[in-house]
């Protein structure tokens, strides 16, 4: 039964570095990347990791999910539960990385307020559209002084405000972004004289928005953090549990695989859920 749970584990995760590895066909619409290529080029560049590919995740995860299903399949004897904490040493890169993301997208809506104030002053003193953007790179935020420096950079070497918008717009990966940023090519494009009071509307609404998210996460975080320990908890039991092999061998039967492959369903089922109705609404790129 191990070996049975360990190979559908080994031909899932080659099946899913086939489909991120596999060259996009050539009929039908021109697309650059695979969906789930895509989603994870946009979570590495949130969370800051642009220099890792998505191939390379999936073959970290892989190696990961193999490294610590052998040790604990050494540790234990038992093979399901080696696959079992595996299967979720493969999750641990990406949750990792979607928690870096998550809070460098809070972080980030920390300071577009005051990104857009400092595009709204240097508009109404008089500076033009991209001589703006350039000098939130120089005084802006920390977090944001690259992209826009790059931003300025790039317009500098071709001239091309349009092209320089796209770059900037790809870079940030950011609702608010996509919103500023096409707010600031219809401005260019069709001289908008409005501008300076469309982004200072842009700048109180976001403030607005930021205090009521805010107060809801702080509220909802002691029940958040409760359920996550209720989901771990009986897994870190296991894997204390493993160093008795008379013990953990019980899981060795086919009685016992079914109980972990259950009891795994279940924590994913109840957390997915948990994750699903504590959720608080995100804004979509819309305009990316």
């Amino acid at each position: 039964m191990g070996a049975v749970l360990g190979l559908l584990l080994g031909c899932g995760l080659l099946l899913v570095w086939s489909a991120l590895t596999s060259p996009a066909p050539a009929t039908g619409p021109r697309r650059s990347a695979t969906p789930l290529r895509e989603r994870l080029t946009v979570m590495l560049r949130r969370a800051g990791a642009d220099q890792v590919t998505p191939a390379a995740l999936i073959g970290l995860c892989v190696g990961l999910a193999v490294i610590v299903g052998l040790a604990v399949y050494v540790i234990s004897g038992v093979a399901t539960v080696g696959a079992a904490f595996g299967a979720f040493a493969a999750y641990g890169p990406i949750a990792l990385l979607r928690g870096r993301a998550r809070r460098a997208l809070r972080e980030r809506a920390e300071v577009w307020p005051d990104v857009v104030d400092d595009l709204a002053s240097g508009v109404r003193a008089g500076l033009s559209l991209p001589e703006a953007l350039t000098r939130v790179g120089e005084r802006g935020p920390l977090m944001l002084r690259p992209t826009f420096a790059k931003f300025g950079t790039g317009y500098q070497r071709t001239g091309r405000f349009g092209d320089a918008l796209d770059v900037l717009k790809a870079d940030l990966a950011d609702p608010v972004g996509d919103r500023v940023v096409e707010a600031l090519r219809i401005a260019r494009d069709v001289g908008g004289g409005d501008l300076g009071s469309l982004l200072r509307s842009l700048s109180t609404f976001l403030r607005a928005d930021l205090r009521t998210r805010s107060e809801l996460e702080s509220r909802q975080s002691w029940t958040v953090n409760a359920a996550r320990l209720a989901v771990a908890a009986p897994w870190a039991v296991l894997l204390l549990m493993s160093f008795q092999r008379d013990v953990v061998g019980r899981y060795a039967s086919l009685t016992g695989a079914v109980v972990l492959i259950g009891g795994a369903g279940v924590c994913v089922v109840a957390y997915r859920l948990m994750v699903r109705i504590g959720r608080l609404p995100v804004e979509q790129r819309v305009l990316a």
